[in-house]
């Protein structure tokens, strides 16, 4: 479910658009909207057209690979880094990824049409968003390293340390089930490991209420991809 949000955003909040020229944002400003994700809503479904980009600023949605003789796992986390519909930055108006908001908040919506109009219109939008993809690219072969060879408790340490970074607060919504849905694990799995960092005074979790307490004590237990997949987007995108 979306709501049209009653207050204009500042552009500056998302990373990707805060960067671009105050003519390019203002190319942005003059053909979206600020729109209130709420969480839970399915922005789009495995085989559906892309209608719509979002730019999410205190907002964040998981991808995740369509189900087959699995329930499915997550390949992309976006938060204000980021954004949602970057198949139209190659031209390709399909998605294969189910799309749904993790947390709730606003994002920055553009329609199709005005968006591929400010791809050919700002040479710096279409720039970052090129430097965007790259990341990306990079980051999906980080993923899959991680999720061949490293433990559970470490995926599960890197993947709160992320939901953190993206909330922009130590405390964020996210139940068992979602959690082993999202690490590609049976939820005995994520029981288990989150318990583990609880009872090294890590997090606290209760009913689906995450609060990291430790934030140093979480990045020491995850692995070594967290702090990788940060470094590569400050290098290609400027911080």
């Amino acid at each position: 479910m979306l709501s049209k949000s009653a207050k204009n955003p500042a552009l500056a909040i998302n990373r990707l658009l805060a960067a671009l020229p105050d003519q390019d944002q203002r190319l942005i400003q003059a053909n979206g909207d600020c729109v209130d994700l709420l969480r839970g809503t399915v922005i789009s479904e495995p085989g559906d057209p892309l209608h719509e980009v979002y730019f999410p600023m205190d907002t964040v949605l998981s991808l995740v690979t369509p189900p087959a003789d699995h329930a499915g796992l997550e390949v992309r986390l976006v938060g204000n880094e980021g954004m949602i519909g970057t198949p139209l930055i190659l031209g390709v108006e399909v998605t294969r990824l189910r799309t749904f908001v993790q947390g709730a908040g606003p994002a920055w919506r553009m329609s199709r049409e005005r968006f591929c109009d400010a791809l050919l219109q700002s040479d710096a939008l279409h720039r970052r968003l090129n430097r965007y993809l790259e990341v990306l690219m990079n980051q999906s072969e980080l993923l899959a390293t991680c999720t061949r060879f490293h433990l559970v408790e470490a995926r599960l340490a890197r993947w709160l340390l992320m939901s953190q970074d993206r909330a922009h607060g130590d405390r964020f919504h996210v139940t068992h089930e979602c959690l082993a849905l999202l690490l590609g694990v049976r939820r005995v799995g994520v029981t288990k490991a989150a318990s583990a960092l609880q009872e090294r005074h890590l997090i606290r979790y209760r009913r689906g209420e995450v609060t990291v307490l430790d934030r140093a004590g979480l990045k020491a237990a995850a692995c070594g991809c967290y702090g990788a997949a940060e470094a590569m987007y400050d290098r290609l995108l400027g911080g």
